[in-house]
């Protein structure tokens, strides 16, 4: 069954991760797949069941979101209320005193989360029915932080502290792909859909929708309206 395929190539992606080390400005990495696995366990076994229609990809952890939960874009309102998984998460080490895990007890809110999964808790009448031909995955599982607890995304850091970390994922990604056997892969945001480039064969359809990151200027004027319009467009959602 692909739940556990996915589950045994999240596994293998965690060791090859582990004993990583990076330079400044790098300070702390936390990696979601070691303390909150058995909720990301819980993701893959309720919704990584069969084929899909469409993957879409994130670039990787938010400090409120996956994180947290151990669930891609994980904001936890949605996680527990739309998902129905919660439970207990464990705490990396070390733990930056000023970005504490805190599980499903954190009270902060992933904007990017909830703008995302906000999206499609709107589009679809409930979680299966989304996950029956959808899947959300990251490209990458790490969560990088300065010694300030400013995050760091995987696009500002060096190429050759990335090399063998982006070769892991790449290689992960193309065995998610081959579990769920999609038609459509979809990076949400440039980063994303650039990976998924670099792994796709020839009968995939390639596509793109805005990041809903909190950064984004286009996102925070409308992030749902234009996500809404480039699904359309892809085909992925019919027109109301």
């Amino acid at each position: 069954m692909s739940k556990h395929s996915l589950i045994t190539a999240a596994d293998d992606l965690r060791k090859d991760l582990r004993g990583l080390e990076f330079p400044d400005p790098v300070a702390y990495t936390y990696n979601p797949l070691e303390y909150a696995w058995d909720r990301h366990c819980d993701y893959l076994k309720n919704f990584g069941s069969g084929t899909k229609k469409v993957l879409f990809l994130g670039m990787n952890p938010g400090p409120y979101g996956m994180a947290q939960t151990g669930v891609p874009f994980g904001e936890i309102s949605h996680v527990r209320d739309w998902m129905g998984i919660s439970g207990s998460v464990e705490k990396p080490d070390p733990e930056h005193p000023k970005r504490p895990i805190t599980g499903f007890n954190c009270e902060r809110s992933e904007v990017s989360g909830r703008r995302l999964w906000g999206l499609f808790s709107e589009l679809f009448d409930s979680a299966e029915a989304f996950f029956e031909d959808h899947f959300v995955a990251n490209f990458c599982p790490l969560v990088w932080m300065k010694d300030t607890g400013a995050n760091l995304t995987p696009d500002k850091l060096s190429n050759d502290c990335m090399e063998p970390v982006e070769k892991s994922c790449r290689e992960s990604l193309a065995r998610i792909i081959e579990i769920l056997k999609p038609e459509k892969l979809i990076g949400v945001g440039a980063f994303a859909e650039k990976q998924l480039a670099s792994v796709k064969d020839d009968h995939h359809q390639l596509g793109k929708i805005l990041h809903p990151s909190p950064a984004s200027p286009a996102a925070n004027r409308d992030f749902s309206g234009t996500a809404t319009l480039q699904l359309i467009k892809l085909n992925i959602i019919d027109v109301a």
